[in-house]
Formats: structure tokens, C-alpha cells, sequence
């Protein structure tokens, strides 16, 4: 520039710096009208590419236009055309841009020149350029000025000043023999000089909204890069904005339907299409491009180095790039469609850059030598006739050809064989199209054949997919990968999906989406993949050979039935809750499979007998826990996809399925949950309500409990004040007489009614008998439990009006879905009542149990201590196994009768862990605030605990690591008392109000089988404190604040009559010490038995699970009336069947 062109310096337009690309976050302004002329300065104007489109004046044909250099020729082996290392650079430095249009504005720009391109970014440490010009484009170079020269196209000029005239000559020389070296490889490989449409078309090419851009810019995914224009004319001119190198990228969608992110190390491009559809052909494009980037040309170097394989093997075509590794051929992309069409049984297809693994060293001999070496040659046409690979050979030593060829060390005969044992000769079927055509399923699963696709989904389809959002594509699985085309011609895949990243295969019923036979594929990418066919018979081959295709050996199991779910899931069971495993689970009906990589095979996990079937945790780490008698299984929802699908799958398979019994929610005991639910709710709540089962409740209250008890009877929990007992026994007994095929079943209804007439007392017994024993055994454990509680209910008939008489005439009709006119129906109710005993063959001893319980029941009510809103039927206590974890949660419901005892084994059998000898495990009552925990006496009930028990106190099983050496000392120790010296600190908390006194004080202590006593010294006479042994609770622990002068202390507390507690700390010098004091204080406390009999322990029954459990739910009526009920039931309970 002159002096005379200079303008003043304020006068000359402030250069806008930008920082790269793509910066985060930034907003571009609207384009201003008046500069759509002066294209370049409004590029470099705006920050990173709110372009204006240019009308450009003319454009070379595509044809004479490329950005990209031509091969060069082929002198013996071709140089490959797979992506290599970024070319070296000639020249890089600063300089100065000023736009072709003659603006005054110049901008720093930092400008490389390679072999192919001049790129010129915003700073040196730009990953992507703001422009690129392929050096094909260059026509001329020419020095304009002071410092300044010119990049001359066929359509712009770049203008472009240095520091020196030195430097300038550098450059121009620099970009002179580039362009010079260029066109001569060009002349040599008879190749298009210029453009974009050159030998290599674009995979995909099309516009696209990048965030951060007004304008929409034109995308090009050619070979292993993505390359960005302003707009269609200047792709072919072949003058881009930047391109991006596929090796370093990575593509995945983004929440927007339309969107999906392009991720480098150094930028995100945010893009977004025209459809879903369109965004889903981006993404397999862009796919390729990775794969292509991914690819090596050392192997296909190797291959062209013999002569003949430089050409294809079917249409000659020069750089084939394709194999048929059974046929041993070279082939080129568009021939290796053709093969690929045939199926995997026909000719085995792959790449000779991208399938690195597959190319063995014994393979490239195989395939350079099969042109060459005759008996190779002679090989391949006996198998091209018809020859069987696995044919007898005639020697027993050596059975087969590739056990000959093996046996005579021909390595290059035995890859050939091994490649062909799969392979079938093709037979066409001249009447039948090919697209028909399938390949025999074969023991290396492999398959192929027509699908109908929809896009991938990175959620769950909530909606029914249309037909029309299916695309029929050629889908081949082999190798482990399920690879899908365009079409069966197809060379290059649209997509594919690895087996060893399929985590969950689903087939949803018929008619679920647009195609009658849908199934669908989890990855472990978070995407899922639903494919469709009409034929049953061809949807079920493709989902076994899958299912085959990604299950490992240890699993077949799971493949030997149909499923609706089939995959592999994070889970912990028994003791090892450390940390999760993978297991490998299959859901059929209502039934779970599961094999685990460690121990037996288990059985089926039956879900509509689960106990506990809950959620747990937050939305991001969620864990399924299914509760089943002896054992717990937690699932954790690691991937948030296919996690959603299993958990939704399981808990329709664990609700109710239909109207008949059997197909309810069942408890342990094949009682339907629904039938638990509300005769315990009875139970506890109705016994004494004035014409239970004969009042009825309100009709809609009725029906909204009833159609909630159908949907998921596990989930409910009926609530006095919430439910009134009329209610909930109105709903039974429509349940009971909406069954389709009854209580007592149609094929037996008649004889059960003929029974009732038999007049000799023991034949009718025997009679009945076996009429019970011909039940299904659903109905026969649920007419048990009905009449079993219709005997509890006629037990309080002084108070409730509901003796055996008229529970029959109510019953009857029900349970035999009769009009009321046959008086023989109530006639079998009545008999069953009042026969209970002898018909059902109970004993005394469930008879006191029943007993026991319903005391229980009405003296928690008397006594006032049971709230109004308990869950029916259920005092639900969380108990921990080892530590407190969500993972290690047991809900368990506590009878009144419950010990210490009975809740370890109780916990111990869910996780289904077995006792060792010298396996001392233990409840324990921990207290977090005060930061203690207290092993409870094996006999000690578990409720009176629970009653007592705060916000910061929880109950724990797990190993009582003392307790052998506790034992030990007693079983040594002479004489019944203890004595020593302690530190002692007392803490006096008056209704909860802490009120710390002192510190640790050396203080005396005798404890004997009446008191401890505490004395200030040994020499002293009179105690200063006493308390008695058997009202105190001792905790091993002290809390840390009250600095324990070491580690070995036990917190003591004793609750006076005025409810003041007291509590004392206490520290010992040793454990040692420690175990001997705590023995004793358990030795005097339960009159020497500290660990129950070894026996009692080990030979232990599994606790039977039945109805009438024990809850603290009040009974109704006044407390006279229940006390009268309770006193004479309980005096005598078999009272009532002396007659019988």
C-alpha cells in the first residue's frame, strides 16, 4: 500500500481478532445487506463464520475442480490412498491479509502451506484453519507492492503482505514449486487438475446448521475427512473453510431430535439436519469416515505387490481394496456389494485396510499365492464344485482335508480350509428374486438377510413406531459384528453393531410397532436399535442367531427357551456386596433366569412370588432389589437405557396377569397377595367389627381398591382410617366371586356340593379330603388360608355377630358362585369352618400360634401402644446384612413373638448364607449418634427394640467377632462375680436433654448377678452409685467427643421409672478387659445362657410364611368387649372343637 492510500489511524477500521473456529459460546450478529459484495471482508469481519453467501460470477465444472491431489501412478505396488500422517509442512509463518476487494482493514493471520494445501488460521495454535485453498486451485502467484503478493484461483484472489521483501520472495517460491510439483503428478495420473469432483465423490455432501452460524454451511464427508464450505458453489471450487481429520474424531447425537455432536480433541461441532432421518444418515457417513481413518494400507500394499491381485478379480478394475478370504480373491468396493449379497456362506467380504485383525500373516501368504501355486489353485476349483470341506478323508488319524494338510505341514493349504468350512455352494432359485434369498444358519452364526430399520434411539420408545419410520436395508451378521447396507449390493455398511457391545436383546410382543415381529438391540453406547419383519419364523431365526452371536458359553442355558429379554446386567447377591459382578439374566413369562460367572446354575427367580420388588436410590444410580424366600437380588442400574427396559419388563412380569388364581401375585405359600392383603387387614382390624363380611361397604370405594389390589397387590397397603373394613371385605369377596373358574373350580363345584349330604361324619371328612387334595394347588393353599381365617373370625362371634352359620350363608354363594338358593353351598363353607381342624389336619401348636398372635394383637391395643395408620399386616423393619448400605437392605415383617434369634436366621436364609462352625452371627442394635451398637441376646424380642429404637438407630446382622472369645473366659471363669478398676464419666440425660458432667475419673466397680456397683476407690465401703443389673443396656463404643481415654469403653444405660436416663461411659486398658466385663454383664443379666445350643442353630427350620402374622394395627369395638374376646379365646382355644 502507498502512502497515498493510507488513510489516517483513526480513521482505519479497528481488525477484529477471533479466536478460533468455533468458540464456545459465541453469539454471531445478523448480516448486514450492503456487504454481501465484499465477500472475503465479511468473512473475516465476523467472528469464525457468520458468512455471507456471495454470488459468485462462474464456476469450473466439478469435474476440473478438486481440493483433493489425485494418486499418484502405479510404478509396481500403488501407493496407497488410505489416510496417512499429516503431510510435512513446506512453509508457516505470519502475515498480513487484506481482502481481494481492497479494503483497508489487515488482519494477522497465521499461513501453512503443505504438499496439497494453503490454510491460514487465526493463530498458530488454531487445530482449524479459516480458510483452505487446495494448491490444485493455484493458477498463479505474482508480487503486488510493498511486501505484498497475490494467490491467484480461477475465481478469487487472496492478497497477502509480508514483514520484508524477503520474506515475500520466500513465500512466492514456496508456493510456486508447490503448485508446480502438483500439476506434475497430476500430468502423470491423467487425473483431474482441479475442483471438488474429482476420482473420490463425497460419501455424503449437503448442508447443515452448525451452532455459533447464521447461515447454514455445505458439508462433505470424503474418505477419512469432513469438510465444511460456505455454501454449494465454493465446494466446487473446492475453496473451503477448514476440514476435520476423522482419525481424532468422534460422533454422537445430542438431545435435539435433529442434532448430533462431531467431538475432537480441540473443538464440538453442534449440528443439525433437516430430519431425523437425515440426521441418521450424517451419522453412519460420518461413521464411515472414522472407519476410513481408522484404516491401514500396510496389508493391501503387501497383497498388490504380486501382479494379478492389482486388479479386481470379476470386472479388472485397478487398486482393489476388498478380499474374498474363503475364495481367496481380490475384489474391488463395488464387486465386494455383489459378494456381499451372496451372504457369508457364499463368500466371506473384507476390507483390505480397514479389517486389520483378520489379515494373519498365513492369510496374505494364502491370498498373494493362490494365483500363483497350482495346488492351492486346484483346492479352490474342487471346492467351487461342490467338494465338502469337512469330508471322511479315509484315515482315521487324519479325518478330514485340514487335518491331512495339517498333518503334512502345508500351512497356506490349511488357512484355505479353515476359511471354507462355513462356506455352501450358492443355489439360486431361478423363480424366487434374489433380495429373497437367505444363507443357512450356520455353528459360526452367521446370517443375513433383509430388515426393516428404524434410527437408532438414545431413549426408550415410548410411542408405537409406523411402518413408514422403518428403512429395509441388507443385514449380514458374521464375525461377531451385525453389519446393515442399503442394499444387498451395498459394498460399504450404512452402520454396524459389534456383538461384544450388545448388552440387552428385547423382543416386544406382535403388533407392537408397524411390523407385526419387532426386536430390539442395546448397546452399550446407550443406543437401541429396533428392527422389523412380518415373518414370525425369520424374525425368531435373526433373534437367535444374535442372541447366539453376543451370549458367552456359560450362559447357552439361557438360549435353550424362547425370551422376552435376554442380556447382561451389573448385579450383587449373598455375601459378595462389595462390589457388583455381571451376570447374565433372561426373562420368559413371570419366570428370571440368571447365571452368574461364579457358583451352581440358580434357579428361576418365580417374580409374582417375589416378597419385596422395589427401587432404590436416586435417578442416576438406581438398583432394583428383587426379595425372594432365602435369597436377595440387587440389580443396579448401571446403564441407564437398557436398565429402564429390564425394570420395566420385570415388574409387568411380577404384577398380575389375568383373573384366575393362578395368575395372581402369590406369597410363599401360593396364596394370592391379593387374598393376603385383605384377610390380614381383617384380621387385625375387623375381628371385632359388628357383621363383618355381612355389612358391605361403599360400591366405588370397593371397586378403586379392588382394581388396585388386581393391578399390583405387592404395592398395597391398606390403612385403617384409610380403608374401612367393610370395604376391604367387600373386596374380597368380589374377587372370590369374580374368579372365571371359582374358588373350588367347575370340574369339581358339583362333588363338593354332593359331600355335604354325606351323613356319616368320617366318610364326609375323607370325603372332602380328597376333594382338597384334587384342587389345584393355587386354590388349595388359598382355601386353606380363607377358612382358616373365617375360623379366627367365628372365634369372636360374642362381639362381631359372625358366628359359623352365618359366615357360611354369606360365604357360600360366594365361593361357589351360586344364586343363594342352594342351601348346600353354605352347607360346605359351614362344614370346613367348623371341621377346620381335622379337614386341614392342624396341630396345637399352629393353633397357639394363631392364638398368640391374635392375643398380641388386641393386648398392643388395650395397652394403647400401636398407632392408628400402621400398615396392615406388616410392622416393616429395615434390618441390615453386615453394614448399612442400600445394596445390604432386608424389609422384614416382625410378629410380636419374634427374637433376635429368629430375625439373624430370618435375614440369613433370604441371602441364602449358610452357617459355618464358629460362625457367631448376631443382630446388633446400632446407635449412630451415640456411635455404639449393642449385640441383642439371642432370646431378646425384637419389637419392644423396635418401639424404642430413634431417628439415628438402625438393626444390623453380622458376625459377633467376640463372642468366641467372651465364651472362652466364662467357660474358665471361677465364681459369679466381676471386679476392677475403670474410667469412669457419667452423662445424665433428663427426657432427652443432654446434660454432660466431668471427665474420665479412675472409679472401682463390682458386678455381681443383682447390681453394679461403683465405688471411689478400692479401700472404699459404702458404694457411691448402684444400679440393677438387669435394667441396664450396655453398648459396646463412645462416642469420640467425649475424648475416651482409650479406645476399649462401653456406653451403660438405665432408664429410670420417671423415664430419666442415665447413661455412664466406661473404658478398659485392654479388649481383653473389655470382653471379660461385657461377658459378665450378659452372663448375669440371662442367668448364665449367652449363646444358644449349637444344634438350635444349625439344624433350624426355614420359618413358614402364612397368614395372620402379628401387627400393631388396633382392633375396632371398646376395650371391655376385646378383652372378654381375647380372655376366653385364649384360655381355650380348642374349646370350640370338642364337638367335632
Amino acid at each position: 500500500m502507498t502512502k497515498k492510500e493510507e488513510r489516517p489511524a483513526s480513521q482505519v477500521p479497528r481488525a477484529v481478532r477471533v479466536a478460533s473456529l468455533l468458540s464456545e459460546g459465541e453469539e454471531l450478529s445478523g448480516d448486514d445487506p450492503g456487504d454481501e459484495d465484499e465477500d472475503d471482508h465479511a468473512y473475516e469481519g465476523v467472528p469464525n463464520g457468520g458468512w455471507h453467501t456471495s454470488s459468485l460470477s462462474s464456476a469450473l465444472p466439478g469435474s476440473l475442480l478438486t481440493p483433493e491431489l489425485p494418486p499418484p501412478p502405479m510404478d509396481g505396488p500403488p501407493v496407497s490412498q488410505d489416510p496417512s500422517p499429516v503431510p510435512p509442512v513446506i512453509k508457516a509463518g505470519w502475515l498480513d491479509k487484506n481482502p481481494p476487494q481492497g479494503s483497508y482493514i489487515y488482519q494477522k493471520r497465521w499461513v501453512r502451506l503443505d504438499a496439497s494445501y494453503l490454510q491460514y488460521f487465526d493463530s498458530n495454535k488454531d487445530a482449524y484453519s479459516k480458510r483452505f485453498v487446495p494448491v490444485a486451485c493455484i493458477s498463479r502467484v505474482a508480487a503486488i507492492g510493498d511486501q505484498k503478493f497475490e494467490v491467484i484461483t480461477n475465481n478469487r484472489t487472496f492478497a497477502f503482505r509480508a514483514e520484508s521483501d524477503a520474506e515475500r520472495k520466500e513465500w512466492i517460491q514456496a508456493l510456486q514449486q508447490a503448485v508446480a510439483e502438483q500439476r506434475a503428478r497430476a500430468r502423470l495420473s491423467s487425473a483431474y487438475p482441479l475442483g471438488a469432483g474429482g476420482s473420490e465423490p463425497p460419501d455424503r455432501a449437503g448442508s447443515l446448521e452448525l451452532r455459533g452460524f447464521k447461515n447454514k454451511l455445505y458439508v462433505a464427508v470424503v474418505g477419512d475427512k469432513v469438510q465444511l464450505y460456505k455454501n454449494l458453489e465454493e465446494y466446487h471450487l473446492g475453496i473451503g473453510i477448514t476440514f476435520i481429520d476423522m482419525s481424532v474424531g468422534n460422533v454422537k447425537e445430542a438431545a435435539d431430535r435433529r442434532s448430533f455432536d462431531l467431538t475432537t480433541p480441540y473443538r464440538i461441532f453442534s449440528f443439525s439436519a433437516e430430519s431425523e432421518l437425515e440426521k441418521e444418515q450424517w451419522l453412519e457417513a460420518m461413521q464411515g469416515a472414522i472407519a476410513e481413518a481408522l484404516s491401514t494400507s500396510e496389508v493391501a500394499e503387501r497383497i498388490w505387490a504380486v501382479a494379478p491381485n492389482r486388479f479386481c478379480a470379476d470386472c479388472e478394475a485397478a487398486q482393489p481394496d476388498w478380499a474374498s478370504i474363503n475364495l481367496c480373491v481380490v475384489i474391488c468396493k463395488r464387486c465386494a456389494g455383489a459378494h456381499r449379497g451372496l451372504g457369508a456362506g457364499v463368500s466371506k467380504v473384507r476390507s483390505l485396510k480397514m479389517d486389520r485383525k483378520v489379515w494373519t500373516e498365513v492369510l496374505i501368504e494364502a491370498l498373494c499365492a493362490a494365483v500363483t501355486t497350482s495346488d492351492l489353485a486346484e483346492t479352490q476349483a474342487l471346492l467351487g464344485c461342490g467338494a465338502s470341506v469337512n469330508c471322511f478323508s479315509g484315515d482315521p488319524g487324519a479325518p478330514t482335508p485340514l487335518a491331512l494338510a495339517e498333518q503334512a505341514g502345508q500351512t497356506l493349504q490349511m488357512e484355505f480350509l479353515r476359511n471354507n468350512r462355513t462356506t455352501e455352494v450358492p443355489r439360486l432359485d431361478s423363480m424366487k428374486p434374489l433380495e429373497k434369498h437367505y444363507s443357512v444358519v450356520l455353528p459360526t452364526v452367521s446370517h443375513s438377510g433383509f430388515l426393516y430399520k428404524t434410527a437408532s434411539a438414545g431413549k426408550p420408545l415410548q410411542d408405537r413406531r409406523a411402518r413408514e419410520e422403518f428403512s429395509r436395508r441388507w443385514c449380514v451378521l458374521s464375525d461377531g459384528v451385525l453389519s446393515y447396507y442399503e442394499n444387498e449390493r451395498a459394498v460399504t455398511p450404512n452402520g454396524e453393531i459389534r456383538a461384544s457391545e450388545i448388552v440387552c436383546l428385547a423382543v416386544p410382543p406382535p403388533d407392537t410397532h408397524g411390523f407385526e415381529h419387532t426386536f430390539e438391540v442395546y448397546t452399550e453406547g446407550e443406543r437401541l436399535y429396533l428392527f422389523g419383519l412380518e415373518n414370525a419364523e425369520l424374525a425368531r431365526e435373526w433373534v437367535k442367531c444374535i442372541a447366539k452371536a453376543f451370549v458367552p458359553p456359560l450362559a447357552e442355558d439361557l438360549l435353550a427357551r424362547d425370551f422376552e429379554r435376554l442380556g447382561r446386567l451389573p448385579y450383587k447377591a449373598g455375601l459378595s456386596l462389595q462390589r457388583a459382578q455381571e451376570g447374565w439374566f433372561s426373562l420368559t413369562g413371570s419366570e428370571l433366569h440368571a447365571v452368574f460367572p461364579e457358583g451352581p446354575c440358580e434357579e428361576p427367580l418365580q417374580l409374582r412370588k417375589l416378597q419385596e420388588l422395589s427401587v432404590q436410590g436416586d435417578s442416576e444410580n438406581q438398583v432394583l432389589v428383587l426379595v425372594e424366600r432365602r435369597r436377595t437380588l440387587y440389580i443396579q442400574g448401571e446403564r441407564r437405557l437398557d436398565f429402564t427396559g429390564w425394570l420395566g419388563a420385570i415388574q409387568k412380569a411380577a404384577a398380575s396377569s389375568g383373573d384366575t388364581l393362578s395368575e395372581q401375585q402369590l406369597g410363599d405359600s401360593d396364596i394370592p397377595v391379593i387374598v393376603y392383603r385383605c384377610v390380614d387387614y381383617i384380621t387385625q382390624c375387623g375381628l371385632t367389627s359388628e357383621g363383618i363380611y355381612r355389612k358391605c361397604g361403599q360400591t366405588s370405594k370397593t371397586q378403586r381398591l379392588l382394581e388396585s389390589l388386581r393391578q399390583d397387590a405387592r404395592s398395597v397397603r391398606l390403612k385403617e382410617g384409610e380403608q374401612h373394613v367393610d370395604d376391604v371385605s367387600s373386596a374380597l369377596k368380589r374377587f372370590l366371586r369374580d374368579l372365571p373358574d371359582g374358588l373350588f373350580t367347575r370340574v369339581q363345584r358339583l362333588s363338593w356340593l354332593e359331600a355335604s349330604e354325606i351323613e356319616d361324619e368320617e366318610e364326609k371328612i375323607a370325603r372332602y379330603r380328597e376333594l382338597l387334595a384334587r384342587l389345584p394347588p393355587v386354590n388349595r393353599a388359598t382355601v386353606k388360608a380363607l377358612i382358616s381365617h373365617l375360623y379366627c373370625v367365628q372365634c369372636f362371634s360374642d362381639t362381631n355377630q359372625m358366628n359359623t352359620h352365618n359366615l357360611a350363608i354369606v360365604f357360600g354363594p360366594t365361593l361357589f358362585q351360586t344364586d343363594g338358593q342352594d342351601y348346600k353351598a353354605g352347607r360346605v363353607v359351614e362344614d370346613l369352618i367348623s371341621r377346620y381342624v381335622v379337614v386341614f389336619s392342624v396341630d396345637e401348636e399352629e393353633l397357639r400360634k394363631q392364638r398368640d398372635e391374635i392375643t398380641a394383637i388386641v393386648k398392643m391395643r388395650v395397652a394403647g401402644t400401636a398407632s392408628g395408620t400402621q400398615h396392615a399386616g406388616d410392622f416393616i423393619c429395615t434390618v441390615y446384612l453386615e453394614e448399612k448400605k442400600a445394596e445390604a437392605e432386608q424389609h422384614i415383617k416382625i410378629p410380636a413373638s419374634m427374637t433376635a434369634e429368629e430375625l439373624t436366621l430370618e435375614i440369613l436364609d433370604r441371602r441364602n448364607v449358610g452357617i459355618r462352625e464358629k460362625d457367631y452371627w448376631t443382630c446388633f442394635e446400632v446407635n449412630e449418634r451415640e456411635e455404639a451398637e449393642r449385640p441383642l441376646h439371642f432370646a431378646e424380642k425384637v419389637l419392644p427394640i423396635l418401639h424404642g429404637l430413634g431417628t439415628d438407630s438402625y438393626l444390623v446382622v453380622k458376625k459377633h467377632q467376640s463372642m468366641e472369645a467372651m465364651l472362652l473366659y466364662l467357660a474358665s471363669h471361677v465364681g459369679e462375680t466381676k471386679h476392677g478398676m475403670m474410667k469412669f464419666r457419667e452423662d445424665r440425660s433428663l427426657l432427652g436433654l443432654g446434660l454432660p458432667s466431668g471427665g474420665f475419673h479412675d472409679r472401682y466397680f463390682i458386678l455381681n448377678s443383682s447390681c453394679l456397683r461403683l465405688y471411689k476407690e478400692v479401700r472404699s465401703h459404702r458404694p457411691e452409685k448402684e444400679w440393677p443389673v438387669r435394667s441396664l443396656k450396655v453398648y459396646l463404643g463412645v462416642k469420640k467427643k467425649l475424648r475416651p481415654p482409650t479406645c476399649w469403653g462401653f456406653t451403660v444405660v438405665h432408664e429410670t421409672e420417671k423415664h430419666e436416663k442415665q447413661q455412664w461411659y466406661l473404658c478398659c486398658e485392654t479388649q481383653m478387659e473389655l470382653r471379660e466385663w461385657f461377658a459378665t454383664f450378659l452372663f448375669m443379666q440371662h442367668d448364665g445362657l449367652v449363646w444358644p445350643s449349637e444344634p438350635s442353630r444349625v439344624s433350624r427350620a426355614v420359618p413358614e410364611v402364612r397368614l395372620g402374622s402379628v401387627s400393631l394395627i388396633p382392633l375396632r369395638g371398646s376395650e371391655n368387649e376385646m378383652r372378654r374376646s381375647v380372655a376366653a379365646f385364649a384360655a381355650d382355644p380348642l374349646s370350640l372343637l370338642r364337638n367335632v
